[in-house]
């Protein structure tokens, strides 16, 4: 039980007053919902909490609010120490991942304090932090922006520190050259500058400046005539050339291994997508969860828009569900006319088609099938808008789809398996059924026959006594066979859900008169009274399967009660609900036959004297139709013996119109 605890997931959602943090919250609830994790949120109070302005204090207690209504458990502390405090009661509370939103803080010098959002991931490296974009402008597209306008744009961060490492350089080459260093000594210092700088800055054109400004600088500083860039020595002009190829394939040694730890990153990243839905669909429980974590993995790996044709219960393809990368994003992508038509002929082929393949090459989103085993469960449309994919890329939506058809496949057979057991479990109802029928109702009918063929032979010789005697054994048996007949025929409506019910308001007192009125005439042999709290109470039924589940109730006491015992059928109105029970002072029912007592053909360890006995369909019968009604059936010992079986009713006003 405490490993279980152990490994139970914790979500931590951070609030504030911005404007976005609903969307931090959403976000952090679908992750919960994922995990099947409990949700957290955590909101720090400042210490001048009362100077904030009351747009912000409005907005903060609406985003509580939001927390709240998405199943947080919201937890407020004071303090100005936000990264400090969160991470300190996530471990505290045993979190496992942290959703905040990205920060609109920004450092302004390398040298300055790192961020809310950096210290936080500095201060919990043993949970997982996940960092919700303050906007809908997607993230990854605006990294990419950056990226690329590093090649070109200059920064003044990178700029500050090509220039103070060149400083640098300098003057530890003024230094080298005070005290007698060679200049070989001097150009390694101004190479390792260059590597500083490649490393140092986010674009290679400081690398490329950095080398082509030491060469400069080791003319002006270093070569006679000094503090110009003049030269004496022809063999310099040699020295120059090599330092700068030395200086450019040391920065373009550094950038690449950048590039490569940034691929490295991005591998790590797509690997962890293809784990993490690994994961998250060995919990999926229905094919259409499946399908939705699989979109949303295929959308955090790809970054684009999913479209998912599911196989619906007819065998046959449904209609599309999107999935927005953003789901906050309103605004509509352009999608292929003839999607529908698409989507059909990778379902009936099996094959990949759309964008830059053989079948519909002009279409926009390129889509592919979801098969296991020669079975396809449905198909997925990626928009690609004619882009082709990465073969890395590819290669892990590929196993993210063989992921999603193996969820599938376990789930057919589980469904399968199920209804399997199901079709067994009927197939032996089925087989009861018969064995009990074919031995249950031989005796009577082998009494009727027998009667029968007395009469027909023997009427002139008999008595009246005995035709009386054998009128009423026929009678008996007839009776016996007739109640059968109708528990089996009520009993296979209701399991079929074919019951029809007819409800009206009842007077409880005339339906339970009605009942006595058809019980076994052997109820002559007991004492049979009614109790009633009010002669006018009302029931919302159906009579006709009320009076039989009475009689079905009247008579297992008639049947298992010795002559002359006590019978009361008691109605009584509690709140809401009508009780109405059955009680004898009886032998009482075995406490280890009181839990099947409702199951169908358990008939428990009572035989009738005359070999005829119930075949277990009464009870059953009984609380079929009580549940049928909204009510409940219970059977509870009576004081000092015998049994109680009492069933509820919706109760009915009584309406007086003017």
């Amino acid at each position: 039980m405490e490993k279980a605890l152990e490994n139970e997931e914790r979500v931590l959602v951070c609030l504030s007053s911005s404007p976005s943090n609903q969307k931090v919250i959403a976000a952090a609830a679908k992750i919960a919902g994922g995990f099947n994790a409990a949700l957290n949120a955590i909101y720090i109070k400042p210490t001048d909490y009362d100077r904030l302005p009351e747009e912000d204090k409005l907005r903060l207690q609406n985003n509580i609010r939001f927390a709240e209504e998405c199943g947080a458990s919201v937890t407020t502390i004071i303090g100005n120490d936000i990264p400090a405090q969160i991470s300190e009661y996530a471990h505290v509370s045993g979190t496992t991942k942290i959703v905040v939103g990205r920060s609109g803080v920004k450092r302004q010098h390398f040298w300055s304090k790192a961020t809310i959002t950096e210290q936080i991931i500095l201060y919990t490296p043993d949970v997982d932090v996940y960092i919700i974009p303050d906007s809908s402008v997607d993230v990854k597209r605006r990294n990419e922006r950056i990226n690329r306008s590093t090649f070109i744009r200059p920064s003044w961060k990178d700029t500050l520190i090509t220039l103070s490492l060149l400083l640098i350089s300098s003057v530890v080459g003024l230094v080298f050259t005070r005290f007698g260093f060679s200049e070989a000594n001097i150009i390694t210092v101004f190479i390792l500058g260059v590597l500083i700088i490649s490393v140092a800055t986010s674009s290679p054109i400081y690398s490329a400046a950095g080398s082509l400004s030491s060469v400069l600088l080791f003319n002006y500083l270093f070569i006679e005539p000094r503090f110009s860039f003049h030269t004496y020595e022809a063999e310099y002009a040699v020295t120059f050339a090599i330092m700068l190829i030395a200086s450019l394939i040391t920065g373009s040694l550094a950038n690449r291994l950048k590039a490569n730890a940034r691929h490295a990153a991005l591998e790590a990243f797509r690997t962890k997508v293809l784990l993490d839905t690994n994961q998250l669909l060995q919990k999926a429980k229905s094919p259409e969860d499946a399908l939705k974590i699989t979109a949303r993995q295929v959308i955090t790996l790809l970054d684009h828009d999913v479209v998912i044709y599911p196989l619906t219960k007819g065998e046959r393809l449904g209609s599309g569900i999107r999935f927005n990368k953003d789901p906050y994003e309103t605004e509509s992508r352009k999608t292929d006319s003839n999607e529908k038509e698409i989507a059909a002929w990778v379902y009936e082929h099996q094959q990949i088609a759309g964008a830059r393949t053989d079948h519909f090459r002009e279409a926009y989103s390129l889509y592919h099938p979801i098969c296991m085993n020669g079975y396809c469960y449905g198909v997925i449309g990626i928009y690609l808008e004619r882009k082709p994919l990465e073969s890395f890329e590819y290669s892990v939506f590929m196993s993210i789809l063989g992921e999603c058809a193996l969820a599938l496949e376990s789930l057919r057979n589980a469904a399968e398996k199920e209804q399997a057991a199901v079709v067994a479990q009927n197939e032996k109802l089925r087989s009861n059924l018969l064995r009990s029928i074919s031995h249950d109702i031989r005796t009577p009918l082998t009494s009727i026959s027998g009667n029968a063929s007395t009469l027909m032979s023997l009427y002139q010789q008999l008595d009246e006594e005995t035709l009386t005697q054998i009128f009423t054994d026929i009678y008996d048996d007839s009776e016996w066979l007739i109640g059968l007949v109708e528990n089996l025929l009520s009993i296979s409506r209701i399991e079929n859900g074919q019951i029809d019910l007819h409800l009206s308001t009842e007077v409880v007192g005339d339906v339970i008169e009605e009942a006595l009125k058809h019980v076994d005439r052997n109820s002559i042999l007991h004492h049979i009274y009614v109790e009633q709290d009010d002669d006018l109470l009302l029931a919302r039924m159906d009579a006709r399967l009320i009076v039989q589940v009475l009689i079905n109730l009247i008579n297992n006491a008639i049947k298992n009660t010795q002559n002359g015992s006590d019978i009361c059928i008691k109605s009584r109105q509690k709140g809401e609900e009508i009780l109405v029970s059955v009680t004898d002072n009886g032998p009482g029912i075995p406490e280890e036959m009181k839990p099947h007592l409702f199951e169908m053909f358990y008939t428990g360890r009572n035989i009738i004297a005359d070999g005829r006995r119930g075949i277990g369909l009464g009870l059953a019968l009984c609380k079929a139709i009580i549940e049928a009604h909204g009510g409940s059936i219970v059977l509870t010992d009576n004081s000092p013996s015998g049994c109680c079986f009492t069933f509820t009713l919706p109760r009915e006003e009584v309406r007086i119109n003017e």
